[in-house]
Formats: C-alpha cells, structure tokens, sequence
C-alpha cells in the first residue's frame, strides 16, 4: 500500500521506538491519517503507536485536541501555531510519547497568494518538553505527491525525536 520508502521510514521509526519504549501518536489534518496507516501497515506497531487523530475541521482541531479557538481565528488551519498546537494537543490526550502533527493544503485547490498550495506546517513534540517545527512548500506538485512527501517529513522528525529521546520508558 505505501511506498518503499515510507515503508523502510515506517519500519525504522518502529524500531527505534520499540527500543526506547517509547509511544507514538499522531495528529492529521491534510493526510487524513496517512502517517497512523503507514505506521500500522507494519506488524508489531501496537507496541509503538498508540492512536491518530484525524482532525480535518477547525472544530475537529478544537473538540479533539484543545486547539484554540482563537489561534485558528489568528493563524488559520494551516500554521506554524495551529501545528504546535495540535502536537501539544496530542500530547494533552493521549499517553503518547512523541506526538505529529500536520496541517496543510495539498491541492489542487484551495491555495491562495498567502498560503499557496502545497503550504505544510509540521510539528512534533515529546513527552519531556521538545517541541520542533517545519514548514514545507512543496509547489503544486499533486495532492498524492504533497500526501505523500508530507508522510516521510512527519516520520523523519518523529525519528529526529525519537534518536534523542533521554531515557526510557518505564
């Protein structure tokens, strides 16, 4: 179903996690869960991902992760602050470890000057304060293509996260 590459990036970030006993859990607003399939694609991710939110909407971004009303009002869906707030999110209601999330356009409509298509704002945190951002402009290259290098960006900073991840897990 995924890729080669997802799928080694998927296997990978898996590994590291099953090591350190750490637990994964993933927000998703232009993927539509994407990152969570291609992680449960792998036999043995129960030990690693613990669930995925799908928050498509500004009120599933509110509702299910305590995104503020007034940080989408300020920033829009798709932000730097709307992504921190959805890892932080994540963090906020699951036992996770790690946390991802994703917001952005993946076209082919939807884009404006400000906030082209192709616009994705990543975030990933951990349980123990780290919080990193990306922003990727990836052009009009296709919703599939957009998707799809989005799922390999979320997997590498869950990974960054993961390799210096202090201690383990109890």
């Amino acid at each position: 179903m995924f890729d080669p590459a997802i799928r080694d990036a998927a296997a990978a970030l898996l590994d590291l996690c099953k090591g350190k006993r750490l637990m994964v859990a993933t927000a998703e607003s232009c993927t539509g869960g994407l990152v969570a399939g291609a992680l449960t694609e792998i036999a043995g991710s129960s030990a690693v991902v613990d669930r995925g939110f799908v928050t498509y909407t500004n009120e599933a971004k509110q509702q299910m992760l305590g995104v503020p009303e007034a940080t989408l009002k300020q920033h829009g869906a798709v932000s730097r602050e709307t992504a921190e707030a959805m890892a932080k999110g994540v963090l906020a209601h699951a036992p996770a470890d790690l946390a991802v999330s994703i917001t952005g356009i993946a076209g082919p409509g939807g884009g404006s000057a400000e906030k082209p298509v192709g616009l994705v704002h990543f975030a990933a945190a951990t349980r123990n304060g780290r919080l990193i951002h990306h922003e990727a402009r990836y052009g009009d290259i296709g919703r599939s293509e957009v998707r799809r290098r989005s799922v390999l960006q979320a997997l590498s900073m869950l990974q960054e996260l993961a390799e210096s991840y202090a201690g383990l897990r109890p």
